[in-house]
């Protein structure tokens, strides 16, 4: 039984497009512990669900998860082991948004035991449906892609310097993925008008991380979007500007990409052995 939090549809292509960030939803009880609802949705990967809509068309199967990052991210590692070690990023339960702001009033942050529960409710029921998935699939086909849908704003002086390229592929340094999965998605890139980066500031999160295992058939690339090639991306987010509404029309360029490198990890999944 999938968790009323968690959006599934299932299709039997070899290919799974995961959304960990798009989820607005806090509980009550949380919201009230914050200094800003809107400051705790600002690090949202705004509209890249539907950005990616096509997929379900292509046979893939995908999940989201309507709980926002803010409560806690389904991308890091539960351990609480930074990822990124000596560079900033933000915790399991983040506590400042992307900028360094403080997400919670003083002495209200998440407790070691406030973010156990999270971990039990939010947490780990999305990680059991997507190992399943992987495996429900991996039963019919001998290679499966996880694709992992984000996006982020093109600047954010806190955690990379300048203005990131249109497209962020991470392969966990190479360790995720066949090398021709990742030559797959960058020759579809550069053939775009779209900058591009392969483990650059992002690599891969935890799900990539953790899932990517070539050598069992099971492929995870990362693609992170700077939110200027599909949406309006104003100077300065405020509550009055940010999030920009999705506009299909100003997507059409970026979707037509990635509707080209969700073919190619497509056809690298069919192809031969």
């Amino acid at each position: 039984m999938t968790p009323p939090f968690l959006t599934l549809h299932r299709g039997d292509a070899p290919l799974i497009v995961s959304f960990p960030h798009t989820g607005t939803d806090i509980p009550a009880d949380i919201e009230v512990t914050l200094t800003s609802p809107w400051l705790a949705r600002k690090d949202a990967d705004w509209w890249i669900d539907q950005l990616y809509a096509f997929a379900v068309d292509l046979g893939a199967t995908t999940l989201r998860t309507t709980i926002s990052r803010a409560v806690i991210d389904v991308n890091r590692d539960p351990s609480g082991v930074s990822l990124y070690p000596g560079a900033a990023t933000t915790e399991l339960c983040p506590t400042t948004t992307f900028d360094g702001e403080p997400l919670y009033r003083p002495g209200l942050e998440p407790t070691p035991g406030e973010i156990e529960r999270r971990r039990a409710e939010y947490f780990q029921p999305y990680h059991d449906v997507l190992a399943d998935e992987i495996e429900r699939l991996r039963a019919k086909h001998s290679r499966v892609i996880l694709y992992e849908a984000h996006s982020i704003r093109s600047r954010v002086p806190r955690l990379f310097e300048g203005e990131l390229p249109n497209f962020n592929i991470g392969t966990n340094s190479g360790a995720s993925c066949d090398p021709a999965v990742a030559a797959g998605v960058e020759a579809a890139c550069d053939a775009s008008r779209f900058s591009r980066v392969t483990n650059g500031r992002f690599k891969g999160g935890y799900t990539t991380r953790h899932y990517g295992d070539p050598s069992r058939g099971v492929h995870a690339i990362q693609m992170e979007l700077a939110c200027r090639g599909y949406m309006t991306e104003p100077a300065k987010p405020a509550p009055h500007n940010w999030p920009s509404p999705f506009d299909p029309y100003n997507a059409t360029p970026m979707r037509a990409t990635l509707q080209a490198i969700l073919q190619s990890c497509l056809d690298f999944a069919r192809g031969p052995a």
